[in-house]
């Protein structure tokens, strides 16, 4: 199959970046101790809002354009590129398409409309306080009491957390998993900002404590969810090889333009072997970045293996393209007033967000060896 982008695709990337440059300024880091960037409401308004990609894989019946996850890892690739500091990836990717997944009806009218026009800020919180993305059955514990669900536990690295105005948490269930709805008003509910690595993506520690909610879906939800959870690491996957391209981008110029012993350092063999390397990688990651996209619209075998393969691949490209860019940029690549060391800060960041990629290997080892097992 190809993995070139279509031409609809193409003029969504060129019209993202477009909007990214002109737009989105060069974003300074906070100085050290202040906390988490804050993202700029008008430009959340004009990319929801004028552009429409909150509602990029969002059925046209809820008012998104009912594109898929190809078309949500054209747009997250730019975005991690430019570093873009904004609640897309917890409220368009972790939540929308939760909702979008979830075969709620209900639920799916009384939020992705609002998620799509960008009146809506939401996230997914999975995470146990032991750091485990995919504990089953949950820590947290969903009680019904006379006048419905409440919620005790503790959720952790989550996703702009302490902004979104709703939070849809997994818990324990007497039927298995479930899956809720919490407004960021709901008594009981307290959001900590965590000090994380990555100033650009904040994570927040989510407290309930009898906390009121609203069930979405009956049932067990795991099996929902394990479909989310690969259509967020394919587009997770698609942020990474943005961020690794830029990586290359930035080194590559660099070499160019800075000059030793008379001559660009791009002239020397080993400058030369470093670029090439990195250019080899990140098409590699592209290229499982988008058979993954293409594949995890339709929940299976084959969308999991994608997932786990472009994930854990994607992860280690970014991390060595950010640290082998500040190698090549040499000592100002160290220096917090270059941007050089948020990639880092980033690639380390995902690298470890909804599980290692010795993880994702570990879970690749299993999803193979099943395949192979059945007739």
């Amino acid at each position: 199959m190809s993995l070139s982008l279509g031409e609809e695709q193409e003029e969504l990337r060129l019209l993202v970046r477009t909007f990214l440059d002109d737009k989105a300024t060069s974003h300074r880091p906070p100085p050290p101790g202040t906390g988490p960037q804050k993202y700029d409401g008008g430009l959340w308004r004009q990319l929801s809002g004028q552009l429409g990609l909150t509602g990029l894989a969002v059925p046209e019946r809820f008012g998104g354009a009912g594109l898929g996850p190809a078309e949500l890892g054209v747009v997250l690739e730019e975005m991690g590129r430019a570093l873009f500091p904004s609640p897309f990836f917890a409220t368009a990717v972790l939540a929308g398409q939760t909702v979008t997944h979830c075969g709620d009806e209900a639920a799916m009218e009384r939020w992705l409309p609002d998620i799509v026009s960008g009146a809506l800020t939401a996230t997914l919180a999975t995470a146990e306080p032991d750091g485990s993305w995919a504990a089953d059955p949950p820590a947290t514990v969903a009680d019904r009491g006379r006048d419905g669900w409440v919620l005790s536990g503790t959720k952790t690295y989550v996703v702009d957390g302490h902004t979104a105005d709703l939070l849809l948490v997994t818990a324990r269930c007497p039927d298995g998993v479930g899956l809720f709805g919490v407004p960021a008003t709901a008594p009981g509910l307290t959001r900590t900002v965590l000090d994380a690595l990555d100033p650009t993506r904040p994570l927040a520690r989510i407290r309930l404590g009898a906390t009121p909610a609203s069930r979405i879906g009956t049932g067990d939800a795991s099996e929902s969810l394990a479909a989310v959870r690969d259509l967020v690491r394919a587009a997770l996957a698609a942020e990474q090889v943005g961020g690794a391209a830029a990586c290359l981008d930035m080194a590559v110029g660099h070499a160019k333009t800075r000059e030793q012993f008379g001559r660009p350092i791009g002239s020397f063999q080993a400058i030369k072997h470093k670029c090439a390397q990195l250019l080899v990688e990140v098409e590699c990651a592209r290229s499982a970045a988008r058979f993954a996209g293409s594949v995890v619209g339709s929940p299976g075998t084959e969308a999991a293996i994608a997932a786990a393969v472009a994930r854990s691949y994607c992860s280690e490209a970014f991390t060595h393209a950010a640290k082998e860019n500040i190698q090549i940029h040499g000592g100002i690549g160290f220096t917090w007033e270059h941007r050089a060391h948020l990639y880092l800060r980033r690639a380390k960041s995902s690298e470890l967000l909804f599980g290692t990629p010795r993880e994702e290997r570990a879970r690749l080892a299993r999803l193979t060896m099943s395949e192979g097992a059945a007739p």
